[in-house]
């Protein structure tokens, strides 16, 4: 593949690795971060201290804090902001002439929902309907079982390129495709976004499993906390693949198999499963730091999130799962018990005997 102009729009763990692979490729790589400190600092030392701090990045990655300057006259652009915040950097990006006239390619690697008037939709779709005609159809979004921690260094992992059109999922396929980084395409771009955010609610939820397991015995109203072991976490992935697939064909997912390939089965396996995983963290803390104690509820959680110290995606999905289920009249045991526990509804003990009953 010839070398292209490529931006990154978000500087992040996740954006910074997947900027530096394709640096790393030859081509020519922009990365927007919200503070100007840290783009200085990764233009002037090629590290990105806060997020991949041991991470030497190549010389011909750069930064830099105008996100109208990092998109403009781009070949490709990969969008890794936070989904809280996607919207507002998109309305910016908007003002990019390459991109109003459908120039520049793009791609996404964000994970979760975003708040529209009709309520919570996948990301894809509402890009589409602000960006010009063009994009419609031919946004790919891309997914799968990789901790950037990992991806930054080299290590073998696999990515889904999905998307409606096949000639713009194979173009990012070629873009970020290399030794280690493997990528296939799939048309199913409603069951990839799927999964990719209904995970991290599943992770939140093995998180606290996770802390009950590595507590000394006690008693709750129903059980004892030292049933749990790692058949119980097992447990917990299958009944949550069984969540994320049915909220997946309820929002228009085309391919059954996407659920049982890297893009569903895969991912949330390493999100629940990994040291690096974020939201499996803020779940064992949920128990072992009683993070949920300044909080008076899921709202108040998502708007003070910064104060938690790192992004655990799966809080925010978790709120709009619960509208979906009720939008959709569908049950989903696991998300529901999540979001009682992060509204402030139930305690964790409570919440985690409530699901138990309920999957089993």
């Amino acid at each position: 593949m010839k070398s292209s102009k490529v931006a990154v729009i978000g500087a992040g763990a996740w954006g910074t690795a997947v900027a530096k692979v394709v640096a790393e490729k030859g081509h020519p790589t922009v990365i927007w971060c919200r503070k100007r400190e840290q783009a200085d600092e990764i233009n002037s030392t090629h590290i990105n201290s806060r997020y991949l701090k041991d991470i030497k990045l190549p010389a011909n990655l750069s930064a830099v804090n105008d996100i109208e300057e990092a998109a403009g006259g781009k070949e490709f652009i990969i969008l890794a902001v936070p989904s809280l915040y996607l919207l507002d950097e998109l309305k910016q990006l908007l003002n990019v002439p390459s991109i109003r006239e459908g120039q520049t390619a793009i791609g996404v690697i964000t994970k979760g929902f975003l708040e529209s008037p009709t309520g919570p939709r996948l990301i894809v779709d509402v890009l589409e309907d602000y960006l010009p005609g063009f994009y419609r159809g031919h946004i790919v979004y891309i997914s799968g079982p990789s901790h950037a921690e990992e991806v930054a260094r080299g290590k073998i992992t696999g990515l889904i390129a999905a998307s409606r059109s096949a000639r713009q999922s194979i173009r990012f396929r070629y873009l970020l495709k290399s030794q280690t980084l493997l990528v296939f395409s799939s048309l199913d771009v409603r069951g990839v976004q799927v999964s990719a955010a209904v995970k991290n609610v599943i992770a939140i939820a093995f998180g606290v499993l996770d802390a009950f397991k590595a507590q000394k015995p006690f008693l709750t109203k129903s059980r004892v906390n030292d049933l749990f072991g790692d058949n119980a976490g097992s447990l917990l992935l299958a009944a949550g693949l069984n969540e994320i697939q049915t909220l997946g064909r309820a929002m228009g997912a085309t391919h059954a198999e996407t659920f049982t390939s890297i893009a569903g089965v895969g991912d949330l396996d390493v999100t629940c499963r990994s040291i690096y995983g974020r939201n499996r963290r803020f779940g064992r803390e949920i128990i072992e730091k009683r993070i949920l104690d300044p909080f008076k509820n899921i709202d108040d959680l998502i708007e003070r999130i910064s104060e938690i110290g790192y992004m655990p995606e799966g809080i925010a999905a978790c709120k709009y799962v619960n509208c979906l289920q009720k939008k959709y009249k569908i049950r989903l045991p696991i998300c529901s018990q999540v979001y009682n526990v992060l509204n402030k509804e139930i305690s964790t003990e409570d919440a985690l005997a409530a699901t138990l009953d309920r999957i089993i």
